[in-house]
């Protein structure tokens, strides 16, 4: 597929994407094949056991690991092809995509507002400006109130709406999140995932989460689960009975 016949529609669409390790009697596969779609506003749950795949998949999403063979296109553009870059990396994650992790990794000596604030500075954004971005995310995400604060001092959840927020402040296309709840309880893993809903619906962001959480997943409209490297199936939220 060609970039002009990409859906303009779509945030996120990877066309059989493969990743080995090694060669010869040491060779692993840890992804096969593994093909997404994911429309502009649309919020999936990637599922599967540890070692399936997942985080390879979201690595090659994100530009940080690129597949041995396959193709990733954001936004309707070639970025990845195999190995080869169709673009500067580097800068095309800094615009286009937003990262969340298992732990929200702020930096701990900065307040929250701070934490956000120096995603947008690092952009070219001048502190002023990134101040009030910052401060209108914070506000967004309904944690304005914890601005000066320390890491230290906020809640596990309130540390991942920060984490969110600062993941938003270049206005991505793409968001994805790397078990975002692992380390909260049912109620606050519940709120952050609809949080992820709410930025895909509100914001028009593509959003791909990787869970183990299957407590959640009404929340999301497509349900895809991998395997052994593989893509096995794909659940409309409608359809789903999960």
């Amino acid at each position: 597929m060609s970039k002009k016949e990409t859906k303009n529609d779509l945030a996120i669409e990877t066309l059989g994407l493969t990743k080995i390790y090694g060669s010869g009697n040491t060779e692993v596969v840890a992804m096969k094949d593994a093909s997404m779609q994911v429309h502009n506003g649309e919020v999936v749950a990637l599922l599967g056991p540890s070692g399936s795949g997942k985080s390879t998949f979201l690595a090659a999403v994100g530009l940080i690991n690129p597949p041995t063979s396959g193709k990733v296109f954001i936004g309707g553009q070639l970025t990845l092809d195999g190995g080869e870059a169709y673009t500067n990396l580097r800068s095309f994650r800094r615009h286009h995509i937003g990262f969340i992790f298992q732990k929200s990794n702020l930096i701990p000596f900065l307040t929250a507002v701070e934490n956000v604030q120096i995603a947008l500075e690092l952009n070219g954004e001048t502190p002023r400006a990134g101040r009030k971005r910052a401060m209108e995310l914070l506000d967004y995400l309904g944690v304005a109130d914890r601005a000066d604060n320390l890491p230290s001092m906020l809640s596990g959840g309130q540390q991942q709406r920060v984490a969110v927020a600062r993941a938003l402040a270049n206005r991505p296309s793409v968001i994805l999140a790397d078990e975002p709840t692992a380390a909260l309880d049912s109620s606050r893993g519940r709120q952050v995932m609809e949080l992820f809903a709410q930025v895909a619906h509100e914001q028009g962001a593509g959003v791909i989460v990787v869970t183990h959480d299957h407590r959640a997943l009404d929340i999301f409209d497509t349900i895809y689960e991998m395997e052994d490297g593989l893509m096995q199936r794909k659940i409309q939220h409608a359809e789903s009975s999960v």
